[in-house]
């Protein structure tokens, strides 16, 4: 390459990533002037809609203009690739990698084969948990690996100990959930519970059932069988 075009190719480069740093700057300053709860912003950067720059606070994902006068709180939708940039925004930022999850802490569900695998952090009084885990009946293949995420209540707590502490964890979790049938009380060492406490917290799952599939994508709610299985299977072909 001639020498000359090296050097203006170089300087532009670097007149390219001044201006990005001032502009990232000045969104910064305007926002945190005008909105206080916007004044620790974790990231700015531009979106494929020209003029249009994310700014993000944590895993919360807004959207403002280049001088910060206007704020966006909603979805981005490309409709040429018709994809919603905003959710595959967040399914990155709140992505879990599935090797880091404590499943020694978990209760182990074996449905067929078991060669899918899938993570969930359920609370035992959860009404929708508990429609998660009938739907659950008609998914095959697959482990689950079941975390009691007791943050509902008091009674929350009791019941997951009584779970845990259960000579057949599994069948005390079915009885309940499938069967209303209160689990007998129980005792025994629940600090696992207390990790998957920290876990969430650490993790920002504030609500159950929380699903986190083989390939690191988390499914907050009580998702179907069918959108189950779809995941599933999404999530194997990764690999």
């Amino acid at each position: 390459m001639n020498p000359t075009r090296t050097l203006l190719a170089a300087a532009a480069l670097l007149l390219t990533g001044a201006t990005a740093f001032a502009q990232d700057a000045a969104i910064r300053k305007t926002l945190a002037e005008r909105i206080p709860q916007l004044s620790q912003i974790d990231e700015v950067r531009q979106t494929p809609m020209k003029g249009l720059y994310e700014v993000r606070v944590g895993t919360d994902v807004f959207y403002t203009d280049a001088g910060g006068n206007y704020l966006i709180q909603g979805e981005l939708i490309d409709t040429r690739a018709r994809r919603n940039l905003t959710e595959d925004r967040i399914n990155k930022l709140t992505a879990v990698d599935f090797k880091t999850l404590p499943l020694s802490d978990a209760i182990t569900i074996v449905h067929g084969k078991g060669e899918r695998k899938l993570a969930v952090f359920e609370d035992p009084n959860c009404g929708y948990c508990k429609r998660f885990e009938k739907d659950m009946q008609n998914v095959d293949n697959v482990t689950v690996y079941l975390f009691l995420y007791p943050i509902l209540s008091p009674d929350s707590a009791e019941k997951s100990r009584n779970i845990w502490c259960a000579k057949d964890q599994g069948g005390a979790w079915a009885d309940w959930m499938l069967r209303d049938k209160t689990p007998a009380a129980a005792s025994c060492d629940t600090a696992a519970l207390q990790r998957n406490l920290a876990f969430g917290r650490k993790y920002k799952i504030t609500g159950t059932p929380t699903l986190i599939f083989a390939d690191g994508v988390r499914v907050p709610g009580a998702v179907g069988a069918q959108e189950v299985d779809k995941r599933l299977a999404e999530a194997a072909s990764a690999k």
